[in-house]
């Protein structure tokens, strides 16, 4: 009976560290204030779901912050990043993260306009993520995912993308049990 509880406590050791300390990354970009289909919020809806990704595997985390911030106001947020999209911009962030010494990159975002927001496309053109493991993860308000996984997978061509995660951000927003349930559900789908 205690060798079947020391084993028990061992696999669920190892089932949940699937991930060694320090080997994972998080990198996402998330927005504040006024959000489509939630209201004002102080904290992004992406962020939530990146913190419970960090968490749940103990990986380290960094979050992409424009140098220049987006409008909070939500239709001034849209005008500014349709002007990014069209320009095909690649808009400046503050700080980066050596990315040499991690084999697993979680990468979030929120779609805008059906894709990455251009400084999600600033960042991912600024590493070298051929020969990593790449998860993406986004939230949306009812496009999914936009295929934007393809989108990574072009820029990666001899990376290992996974299963994009995708989840609407009221829902990670408002209902953070069900959310983390998605969480649960998806890591179970990767075999994490």
């Amino acid at each position: 009976m205690r060798k079947t509880i020391v084993l028990a406590a061992i696999f669920a050791f190892f089932a949940g560290n699937m991930f060694a300390q320090g080997t994972s990354l998080v990198v996402y970009f998330s927005h504040t204030g006024e959000q489509y289909g939630v209201g004002e919020i102080t904290e992004g809806n992406t962020a939530v779901i990146a913190k419970m990704i960090a968490q749940k595997v103990g990986a380290n985390i960094f979050e992409i912050v424009p140098e220049e911030d987006y409008q909070k106001r939500y239709r001034s947020c849209v005008q500014v990043a349709k002007q990014e999209k069209r320009a095909k911009s690649r808009p400046t962030y503050v700080g980066d993260v050596d990315v040499s010494s991690y084999d697993t990159i979680f990468i979030g975002y929120p779609i805008w306009f059906s894709d990455l927001p251009m400084v999600v496309y600033t960042f991912l053109e600024s590493h070298d993520l051929h020969d990593k493991t790449i998860v993406p993860f986004c939230t949306h308000e009812g496009s999914g995912s936009s295929k934007t996984d393809d989108t990574i997978k072009r820029l990666f061509a001899t990376a290992t993308v996974k299963k994009i995660f995708e989840l609407r951000g009221s829902v990670a927003q408002n209902e953070r049990d069900e959310a983390c349930a998605a969480v649960d559900k998806w890591f179970k789908e990767l075999g994490l």
